[in-house]
C-alpha cells in the first residue's frame, strides 16, 4: 500500500492524506462527525456482512478521523465527547462490549451528524 507514514504517529499508515494535512481542520465539527459516521457505518456493514478484514479497515480509517478531530478540537467538551466516543467504538468493536452498545445506537448516533452536515451544504 502505498500510503505515508504519519509524521505525528510515527509507524503509523495515513489513509485520508490530505485531511491529515490540514483540511480536516477547515471543516465544521458537524462535517467531521459527519464523516466519522461514514467509516462507522462501513465498519458496521463490513462486520453485518461477515468481513472482518474490511470492517477492520473501515474501523482504522474512523480511528484516524477521530484522532484527526482530538487534534482539531479545542473546545473541553468536544474534546470530551470526541474521547468518549473513541472509547466506546473501540470497546464495541475490538473490546468486551461493556458499554453495551450495538450497531442501532451508533447508526442513530451519527445519523443525526450526517443530517445536520447535509442540510447545512
Amino acid at each position: 500500500m502505498s500510503n505515508k507514514l504519519n509524521q505525528k504517529h510515527p509507524g503509523k499508515r495515513v489513509q485520508h492524506k490530505e485531511l491529515a494535512a490540514g483540511r480536516w481542520a477547515k471543516l465544521t465539527f458537524v462535517e467531521q462527525m459527519a464523516n466519522i459516521g461514514s467509516e462507522v457505518e462501513r465498519a458496521l456493514n463490513w462486520k453485518a456482512k461477515g468481513n472482518s478484514d474490511y470492517a477492520r479497515k473501515a474501523f482504522e480509517r474512523a480511528l484516524e478521523l477521530i484522532d484527526l478531530t482530538l487534534e482539531a478540537t479545542r473546545e473541553s467538551c468536544r474534546l470530551k465527547e470526541v474521547a468518549r466516543l473513541r472509547e466506546c467504538l473501540v470497546d464495541y468493536f475490538f473490546g468486551t462490549n461493556q458499554f453495551i452498545s450495538d450497531e442501532r445506537l451508533w447508526r442513530g448516533y451519527f445519523s443525526h451528524f450526517t443530517y445536520a452536515a447535509r442540510k447545512n451544504h
